[in-house]
């Protein structure tokens, strides 16, 4: 009787190791198989700005800055027309890995004022951003695409308003948004549509949640007065906390 209670517990036993390994194996697969369809989701695969926004792409995009060829690399393989800019500047408001923006592809959306200088990291992330956040708001809510964006600037050497903190315009690490210009020549802007009810608000508020998964700081009307006109998007590196803030 003893030597049969044994055995049962043996075979219960290599039951459970059993059952445990094919659980594991079909967790092995399956993982294996959200990898190979959906890498913008795993900390570890290279960025490309053409692939879909994932989990871990606005993380990616702020590291750029540690790799200014590889974030320029990926801004060739875009056929983004911009020009690298020599280091420049002194102390806090030095900026060593800027490109300016040419707007000399027809296809891609217009900046205004022309030749707008921001971060390599800033660059990538409205290059993603307008194919995958401000085109497919465009085309939802009015069935066209947009063709000029007004910014109120990028390099700004100062600090925080208020603060001690310099700001990430101090580098040109940020860009403030203030409006978009439509191809059937209709004009949206933060002071015009932001408090309204209608689908100009609901394009603007698409394009702010859109813009968090890409910006390590996207800042709007509803996180103070000071950005009633516009929306602030910038790649602030934050060390080990690396927390994102979406206002």
């Amino acid at each position: 009787m003893a030597k049969r209670r044994k055995r049962a517990r043996i075979l219960r036993s290599f039951r459970s190791v059993l059952i445990a390994a094919v659980v594991l194996a079909i967790c092995a697969w399956v993982g294996c198989a959200y990898i190979q369809e959906h890498p913008q989701d795993v900390p570890w695969t290279e960025l490309q700005l053409d692939h879909p926004i994932g989990m871990f792409t606005g993380r990616k995009l702020a590291a750029l800055s540690d790799d200014y060829p590889f974030c320029q690399n990926l801004m060739d393989q875009m056929a983004v027309a911009y020009v690298p800019l020599k280091p420049a500047g002194e102390g806090q408001c030095r900026r060593a890995n800027n490109v300016r923006l040419t707007g000399a592809n027809s296809e891609r959306i217009r900046f205004a004022p022309r030749d707008i200088a921001p971060s390599c990291p800033v660059a990538a992330a409205l290059t993603i951003w307008e194919d995958q956040i401000v085109q497919p708001a465009a085309v939802r809510y009015f069935g066209v695409r947009a063709v000029s964006i007004r910014h109120l600037g990028s390099y700004n050497c100062r600090q925080v308003a208020g603060s001690e903190r310099w700001s990430e315009h101090a580098t040109g690490n940020a860009i403030d948004i203030a409006a978009f210009t439509l191809a059937d020549g209709k004009a949206i802007s933060l002071t015009g549509h932001w408090h309204t009810n209608g689908p100009e608000a609901a394009f603007l508020r698409t394009i702010r949640d859109g813009s968090c998964d890409l910006f390590a700081t996207v800042l709007s009307p509803d996180y103070n007065a000071a950005h009633a006109d516009h929306f602030h998007l910038d790649q602030a590196k934050r060390g080990a906390m690396d927390y994102r803030l979406c206002r």
